[in-house]
């Protein structure tokens, strides 16, 4: 099967892609900010806010914040061939043909079992009580970070689902206390969305081959986003905070969660974009913020 996590491949040359206008990332920091503070942008978090995290002095990451770090896991736990080590939905697709999806499953949990502090930023995000929030990775910290500032009421998640394991349903939504529900999502101040699942409450994860085939060839019509999320989006900016988007999968789901949303959205990308990227950010109308997240994030909050 095809690899759907490939990063893009290192360019050299001139791009036809035309950049923005360079901005002044305070002032655009400033236009995203007042965006979230007026509910009026929805944040879309990924795997490097991770990475703001300060470890005490000796101690290791207690969570992947990169596919390679993931990986990485995955493969010290499970036999998995040489040209695959390096390639996460490949080598989580070989686990499952081989060891059976309960191991893929054992694995990921094992991987995120470790509840970490929230960050500052992601405890102010929770105090917004913002419509929606996107997460992209399979921690739960932002979980985590609204149930520590609005407790059990006031917001809810609902999490991509493996077609491995729930053929014929995409997503689940699950109260504060992880009990899965069947109505009332549309009356939660705040809705997380987990696209790619999550370790809590039961271990939800997209990501296999397999489990990103299915999503993909449905994901154009909008069939794995969940209704109330293509409500909330409606009208609203994203706000890119800890995401790469130099593969084509990350790009994919970008692309669809924020279908027919507003016309205007913001990036904070530190490192200088590939091509692909590039081209991405010119193809959504996302402006690039050139900071450091530390910084860009402090920012935002007002600092």
């Amino acid at each position: 099967m095809t690899a759907v996590l490939d990063a893009d491949a290192p360019t050299s040359g001139t791009t036809n892609v035309a950049p923005h206008a360079p901005l002044d990332p305070h002032e655009a920091l400033q236009g995203a900010r007042q965006a979230l503070l007026g509910g009026q942008a929805v944040p879309y978090l990924g795997p490097a806010l991770l990475d703001l995290r300060t470890p005490a002095p000796g101690e290791a990451a207690p969570l992947p914040s990169t596919p390679q770090d993931l990986v990485k896991r995955l493969v010290a736990q499970a036999t998995v061939p040489h040209k695959l080590r390096n390639r996460l939905t490949q080598a989580a697709q070989y686990i499952e043909n081989f060891k059976h999806r309960k191991t893929v499953v054992k694995l990921m949990n094992e991987a995120f079992d470790q509840v970490v502090d929230p960050l500052a930023f992601q405890r102010w995000l929770a105090s917004l009580s913002l419509p929606l929030i996107v997460e992209s990775w399979y921690d739960d910290t932002m979980a985590e970070a609204l149930r520590q500032v609005q407790g059990l009421a006031g917001w809810g998640e609902v999490q991509g689902l493996s077609q491995s394991e729930h053929f014929g349903t995409w997503h689940a939504f699950y109260d504060p206390t992880g009990v899965r529900v069947r109505q009332g999502a549309s009356e939660w101040p705040t809705l997380l969305y987990r696209p790619l699942g999550g370790h809590a409450p039961v271990g939800n994860y997209l990501v296999s081959d397999a489990d990103y085939v299915e999503v993909l060839t449905e994901i154009d019509i909008q069939t794995p986003i969940p209704q109330e999320v293509q409500a909330r989006r409606s009208g609203r900016s994203f706000v890119f905070i800890g995401c790469r988007f130099d593969d084509q999968l990350t790009r994919s789901f970008a692309r669809q969660i924020m279908k027919r949303s507003a016309d205007r959205h913001w990036a904070i990308l530190p490192d200088e974009p590939t091509r692909m990227e590039a081209r991405f950010l010119v193809e959504q109308g996302i402006s690039r913020i050139a900071m450091p997240l530390g910084e860009a994030v402090q920012a935002l909050m007002g600092g």
